[in-house]
């Protein structure tokens, strides 16, 4: 574990946030390459920062539980551990009842704007596609992140979630906007 000090956090999450920093620069350049779609489409515009951010939150939620596992001791990496498997699940289950009431919003936004040229089953179905992607990416960059806090002697309570949520960032763009290649 890295030292309780103010010198002790800074040496052990410089580097972390300076490759994130970079992480959102890719996200921010892929996110610019889709401009034009994004302001054709209202409903998609609204959906990519929702999208982002329910996914960064999901896999914080499930960092902040892997985390507390692990400081109680009860976190094994073993792959049939029901904890990890359970936390999956629920992480999984929950975005798929979350990104179609997002799916929904968007529309509905849009369409208080007079700005619906997607029809509200193909926003929903982007939204739900791309929400059930990132949320198991989310599991997955979550579960690696935690294990490399773990074998690095890093507090996982500093660095899992900062790293998840601009990887999720940085996915966020890239699953949905794949979402939207595939669907429309």
């Amino acid at each position: 574990m890295s030292e309780w000090t103010v010198r002790g956090l800074v040496r052990s999450m410089l580097p972390v946030l300076a490759v994130l920093t970079l992480v959102e620069t890719g996200s921010g350049l892929v996110l610019g390459t889709f401009e034009a779609r994004l302001l054709a489409s209202p409903s998609l515009l609204v959906l990519v920062p929702v999208t982002i951010g329910t996914a960064g939150n999901l896999g914080s939620v499930l960092a902040s539980r892997l985390s507390t596992a692990f400081h109680l001791g009860m976190l094994t990496f073993a792959p049939r551990d029901e904890r990890l498997v359970g936390n999956a699940v629920a992480t999984l289950a929950l975005a798929l009842t979350v990104f179609p009431v997002v799916g929904a919003g968007a529309w509905a936004l849009a369409a208080l704007t007079g700005e619906t040229n997607l029809s509200l089953l193909t926003v929903v179905e982007i939204a739900t596609l791309s929400g059930g992607v990132l949320a198991a990416l989310a599991v997955v960059v979550t579960f690696a992140a935690t294990y490399a806090a773990y074998r690095f002697g890093a507090d996982p309570d500093d660095v899992v979630i900062p790293v998840v949520t601009n990887v999720c960032d940085v996915l966020g763009v890239l699953v949905l906007f794949g979402a939207v290649l595939l669907l429309t």
